[in-house]
């Protein structure tokens, strides 16, 4: 039976891949595969692997939000765990099945302040923040 982690857990886990893949070009399913036989730490559940194949399917698009919203910059300048959170954040809002983009965006800001450097995630938020008010989704966290 496959491991189900909870979201933060799996969110992590998919960055983590994603962002050790910025290293290399590996395809998806290889990179998936050799992650599942060797990284017992860090596993990628069911829920991990939609969101790194929403990541991948959708680049092309997701990287094009970026660089519109990007100002006096280019991708190239972007800290490598900042994009990475933003590729991963907007697949997620825009491509994922539970659109909830307020838990995206607070789950990416974490990210960013646990992996990058120390102001970066104010521009994580903003960005993402932006798109979700641009494409009309509700960027409020939900209330339990």
């Amino acid at each position: 039976m496959e491991n189900i982690l909870p979201r933060r857990e799996a969110r992590e886990n998919a960055f983590l891949l994603a962002f050790s893949q910025t290293f290399g070009d590996i395809p998806l399913q290889e990179t998936l595969d050799n992650h599942h036989e060797c990284d017992e730490e860090h596993p990628v559940d069911v829920f991990g692997q939609r969101l790194l194949r929403a990541y991948y399917e959708h680049s092309a698009e997701v990287d094009d939000l970026i660089s519109a919203h990007l100002r006096n910059w280019t991708m190239e300048r972007l800290p490598r765990v900042s994009l990475t959170v933003l590729r991963l954040g907007l697949a997620e809002m825009l491509y994922g099945d539970e659109k909830k983009p307020g838990v995206v965006i607070n789950e990416a800001v974490e990210l960013t302040k646990k992996y990058g450097a120390d102001e970066d995630y104010q521009f994580v938020n903003g960005l993402l923040g932006t798109v979700a008010r641009e494409q009309g989704l509700d960027a409020e966290p939900e209330q339990l």
